[in-house]
Protein backbone atom coordinates (compact mmCIF):
# COMPACT_ATOMS: atom_id res chain seq x y z
CA UNK A 1 0.00 0.00 0.00
CA UNK A 2 1.06 3.76 -0.93
CA UNK A 3 3.12 5.94 1.83
CA UNK A 4 1.39 8.58 0.37
CA UNK A 5 -1.27 10.04 2.52
CA UNK A 6 -4.97 10.08 1.26
CA UNK A 7 -7.75 12.53 2.15
CA UNK A 8 -11.24 13.51 1.30
CA UNK A 9 -12.64 16.47 1.51
CA UNK A 10 -16.40 16.92 1.19
CA UNK A 11 -17.41 20.21 -0.89
CA UNK A 12 -14.43 20.91 -2.27
CA UNK A 13 -15.05 22.29 -5.84
CA UNK A 14 -15.45 25.74 -4.57
CA UNK A 15 -14.42 27.98 -2.00
CA UNK A 16 -13.08 27.17 1.47
CA UNK A 17 -13.46 23.02 0.39
CA UNK A 18 -11.33 23.64 -2.65
CA UNK A 19 -8.53 25.68 -0.67
CA UNK A 20 -8.54 22.66 1.93
CA UNK A 21 -8.30 20.56 -0.98
CA UNK A 22 -5.44 22.55 -2.53
CA UNK A 23 -3.23 23.05 0.85
CA UNK A 24 -3.22 19.10 1.74
CA UNK A 25 -1.97 18.56 -2.03
CA UNK A 26 0.81 20.69 -1.76
CA UNK A 27 1.82 19.07 1.86
CA UNK A 28 1.84 15.96 -0.36
CA UNK A 29 -1.57 14.31 0.44
CA UNK A 30 -3.56 12.80 -2.69
CA UNK A 31 -6.98 14.44 -2.58
CA UNK A 32 -10.05 13.06 -3.02
CA UNK A 33 -12.54 16.03 -4.50
CA UNK A 34 -15.97 15.20 -2.99
CA UNK A 35 -18.99 16.77 -4.82
CA UNK A 36 -22.21 16.43 -6.44
CA UNK A 37 -21.88 18.87 -9.43
CA UNK A 38 -19.82 16.87 -11.97
CA UNK A 39 -18.88 19.31 -14.00
CA UNK A 40 -17.57 21.73 -11.27
CA UNK A 41 -16.02 18.55 -9.63
CA UNK A 42 -14.21 17.60 -12.65
CA UNK A 43 -13.08 21.39 -12.99
CA UNK A 44 -11.58 21.54 -9.59
CA UNK A 45 -9.68 18.07 -10.40
CA UNK A 46 -8.28 19.94 -13.31
CA UNK A 47 -7.01 22.90 -11.56
CA UNK A 48 -5.60 21.32 -9.04
CA UNK A 49 -3.47 19.20 -10.79
CA UNK A 50 -2.18 21.87 -13.13
CA UNK A 51 -1.28 22.89 -9.87
CA UNK A 52 0.58 20.39 -9.00
CA UNK A 53 -1.87 18.30 -6.81
CA UNK A 54 -2.56 14.42 -7.11
CA UNK A 55 -6.27 14.98 -7.01
CA UNK A 56 -9.26 12.82 -8.10
CA UNK A 57 -13.14 12.80 -8.39
CA UNK A 58 -15.32 11.88 -5.49
CA UNK A 59 -19.15 11.90 -6.78
CA UNK A 60 -20.67 12.56 -3.55
CA UNK A 61 -24.04 13.82 -2.21
CA UNK A 62 -23.94 14.01 1.42
CA UNK A 63 -27.65 13.71 1.75
CA UNK A 64 -27.65 10.53 0.15
CA UNK A 65 -27.14 7.13 1.27
CA UNK A 66 -26.68 5.23 -2.12
CA UNK A 67 -24.10 8.61 -2.84
CA UNK A 68 -21.73 8.01 0.23
CA UNK A 69 -21.59 4.26 0.01
CA UNK A 70 -19.79 4.46 -3.95
CA UNK A 71 -18.13 7.20 -2.53
CA UNK A 72 -16.52 5.09 0.21
CA UNK A 73 -15.88 2.24 -2.88
CA UNK A 74 -14.13 4.40 -4.89
CA UNK A 75 -12.09 5.20 -1.96
CA UNK A 76 -11.37 1.92 -1.71
CA UNK A 77 -10.25 1.34 -5.62
CA UNK A 78 -8.29 4.18 -5.77
CA UNK A 79 -6.50 4.05 -2.59
CA UNK A 80 -7.50 0.97 -0.13
CA UNK A 81 -7.50 3.19 2.68
CA UNK A 82 -7.99 6.81 4.22
CA UNK A 83 -6.14 8.96 6.16
CA UNK A 84 -8.03 12.08 6.47
CA UNK A 85 -11.33 13.05 6.21
CA UNK A 86 -12.59 16.87 6.02
CA UNK A 87 -16.03 17.15 6.38
CA UNK A 88 -16.40 20.59 5.19
CA UNK A 89 -19.84 20.65 2.88
CA UNK A 90 -22.58 22.33 4.47
CA UNK A 91 -25.32 24.86 3.72
CA UNK A 92 -26.79 28.17 5.32
CA UNK A 93 -30.45 27.99 4.05
CA UNK A 94 -32.19 30.40 2.56
CA UNK A 95 -32.31 33.15 4.23
CA UNK A 96 -34.63 36.52 5.02
CA UNK A 97 -33.85 40.24 4.59
CA UNK A 98 -30.84 41.05 6.27
CA UNK A 99 -29.35 37.76 6.19
CA UNK A 100 -31.03 36.67 8.98
CA UNK A 101 -33.02 33.56 10.31
CA UNK A 102 -35.80 34.71 12.18
CA UNK A 103 -37.19 31.64 14.63
CA UNK A 104 -40.94 33.82 14.98
CA UNK A 105 -41.54 33.21 11.15
CA UNK A 106 -38.80 30.04 10.32
CA UNK A 107 -39.84 27.30 7.98
CA UNK A 108 -39.32 24.32 9.27
CA UNK A 109 -39.10 22.06 6.05
CA UNK A 110 -35.71 24.99 5.95
CA UNK A 111 -34.43 23.10 9.46
CA UNK A 112 -35.43 20.01 8.11
CA UNK A 113 -33.16 20.25 5.09
CA UNK A 114 -30.40 22.62 6.70
CA UNK A 115 -29.62 19.77 9.40
CA UNK A 116 -29.86 17.01 7.01
CA UNK A 117 -26.86 18.29 4.91
CA UNK A 118 -24.84 20.12 7.78
CA UNK A 119 -25.48 17.17 10.52
CA UNK A 120 -27.08 14.08 9.39
CA UNK A 121 -24.90 14.18 6.32
CA UNK A 122 -21.68 14.37 8.15
CA UNK A 123 -22.46 11.55 10.25
CA UNK A 124 -23.39 9.68 7.36
CA UNK A 125 -20.06 9.71 5.88
CA UNK A 126 -18.01 9.58 8.84
CA UNK A 127 -19.49 6.47 9.44
CA UNK A 128 -19.42 5.38 5.85
CA UNK A 129 -15.48 6.16 6.16
CA UNK A 130 -14.36 5.12 9.11
CA UNK A 131 -13.67 1.42 7.90
CA UNK A 132 -11.05 2.62 5.64
CA UNK A 133 -9.78 5.36 8.09
CA UNK A 134 -9.17 2.48 10.68
CA UNK A 135 -6.46 1.12 8.49
CA UNK A 136 -4.49 4.70 8.66
CA UNK A 137 -1.72 4.58 11.05
CA UNK A 138 -2.89 7.76 12.04
CA UNK A 139 -6.31 9.05 11.04
CA UNK A 140 -7.60 12.64 11.43
CA UNK A 141 -11.00 13.47 11.16
CA UNK A 142 -11.91 17.94 11.07
CA UNK A 143 -14.99 18.77 10.96
CA UNK A 144 -15.63 22.23 9.44
CA UNK A 145 -18.22 24.06 11.53
CA UNK A 146 -18.66 27.48 12.42
CA UNK A 147 -17.83 30.08 15.49
CA UNK A 148 -21.56 30.93 15.17
CA UNK A 149 -21.95 27.45 16.77
CA UNK A 150 -20.43 28.25 19.97
CA UNK A 151 -23.61 28.66 22.52
CA UNK A 152 -21.04 30.44 24.64
CA UNK A 153 -20.69 33.07 22.04
CA UNK A 154 -24.23 33.44 21.02
CA UNK A 155 -25.17 33.78 24.73
CA UNK A 156 -23.17 36.48 25.56
CA UNK A 157 -24.21 40.11 24.72
CA UNK A 158 -21.25 41.72 24.68
CA UNK A 159 -19.66 39.29 21.75
CA UNK A 160 -20.76 40.50 18.25
CA UNK A 161 -22.12 37.14 16.37
CA UNK A 162 -23.84 38.72 13.34
CA UNK A 163 -27.39 38.36 12.40
CA UNK A 164 -29.75 36.23 13.82
CA UNK A 165 -29.90 32.78 12.09
CA UNK A 166 -32.20 30.04 13.60
CA UNK A 167 -31.43 27.39 10.89
CA UNK A 168 -27.88 27.67 10.19
CA UNK A 169 -26.36 28.36 13.79
CA UNK A 170 -28.04 25.98 15.86
CA UNK A 171 -27.30 23.42 12.91
CA UNK A 172 -23.73 24.01 13.81
CA UNK A 173 -24.43 24.01 17.34
CA UNK A 174 -25.71 20.38 17.19
CA UNK A 175 -22.74 19.61 15.07
CA UNK A 176 -20.51 20.27 17.42
CA UNK A 177 -21.83 18.06 20.43
CA UNK A 178 -22.18 15.39 17.66
CA UNK A 179 -18.17 15.66 17.12
CA UNK A 180 -18.11 15.70 21.02
CA UNK A 181 -19.61 12.13 20.85
CA UNK A 182 -17.67 10.83 18.12
CA UNK A 183 -14.01 12.23 20.39
CA UNK A 184 -15.49 10.25 23.23
CA UNK A 185 -15.79 6.67 21.51
CA UNK A 186 -12.73 7.31 19.79
CA UNK A 187 -11.08 8.33 23.19
CA UNK A 188 -8.99 4.92 23.46
CA UNK A 189 -8.12 4.89 19.61
CA UNK A 190 -5.86 6.45 17.24
CA UNK A 191 -8.27 8.59 15.77
CA UNK A 192 -7.98 12.17 16.23
CA UNK A 193 -11.39 14.44 15.68
CA UNK A 194 -11.61 18.03 16.20
CA UNK A 195 -13.98 21.13 14.82
CA UNK A 196 -12.74 23.82 13.05
CA UNK A 197 -13.71 27.48 12.32
CA UNK A 198 -12.74 28.94 9.09
CA UNK A 199 -14.08 32.13 10.47
CA UNK A 200 -16.17 35.06 7.77
CA UNK A 201 -14.77 34.11 4.47
CA UNK A 202 -15.35 35.88 1.21
CA UNK A 203 -17.22 33.03 -0.50
CA UNK A 204 -20.78 32.09 -2.72
CA UNK A 205 -21.64 30.46 0.35
CA UNK A 206 -22.36 34.10 1.87
CA UNK A 207 -22.34 36.53 -1.33
CA UNK A 208 -18.89 36.88 -1.14
CA UNK A 209 -19.06 39.21 2.00
CA UNK A 210 -16.10 39.05 4.45
CA UNK A 211 -12.93 39.65 5.37
CA UNK A 212 -10.78 36.38 4.64
CA UNK A 213 -9.94 34.49 1.80
CA UNK A 214 -10.56 31.00 1.44
CA UNK A 215 -6.54 30.26 1.95
CA UNK A 216 -7.10 31.76 5.24
CA UNK A 217 -10.22 30.02 6.30
CA UNK A 218 -8.69 26.70 5.56
CA UNK A 219 -5.70 26.75 7.61
CA UNK A 220 -7.09 25.76 10.85
CA UNK A 221 -8.42 23.19 9.12
CA UNK A 222 -5.50 21.96 7.35
CA UNK A 223 -3.51 22.20 10.50
CA UNK A 224 -5.91 19.71 12.71
CA UNK A 225 -5.88 17.24 9.77
CA UNK A 226 -1.75 17.29 10.22
CA UNK A 227 -1.74 16.96 14.09
CA UNK A 228 0.80 14.90 15.83
CA UNK A 229 -0.41 11.37 16.80
CA UNK A 230 -0.18 13.62 20.99
CA UNK A 231 -2.20 16.37 19.36
CA UNK A 232 -5.99 17.38 20.61
CA UNK A 233 -8.79 15.27 20.12
CA UNK A 234 -12.32 16.85 20.36
CA UNK A 235 -12.08 20.14 20.73
CA UNK A 236 -13.33 23.30 18.36
CA UNK A 237 -10.34 25.63 17.34
CA UNK A 238 -9.71 28.99 15.16
CA UNK A 239 -7.12 30.57 14.32
CA UNK A 240 -6.35 32.33 17.70
CA UNK A 241 -7.15 28.74 19.61
CA UNK A 242 -10.08 26.86 20.77
CA UNK A 243 -13.45 28.25 20.90
CA UNK A 244 -15.76 27.55 24.07
CA UNK A 245 -18.73 25.65 23.22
Amino acid sequence: MSETKIALVTGANKGIGYAIANGLGLLGYRVGVGARDEARRETAVEKLRAAGVDAFGVPLDVTGDQSVTAAAELIERQAGRLDVLINNAGISGEMGPGWEQDPTTLDLDLVRTVVETNVIGVIRVTNAMLPLLRRSTAPRIVIVSSAVGSLTRQADPDIEVGPVMAAYAPSKSFLNAVTVQYARKFADTNILINAASPGLVATDFNGFHGPRTPEQGAATVIRLATLPDDGPRGSFFEDDGVIPW
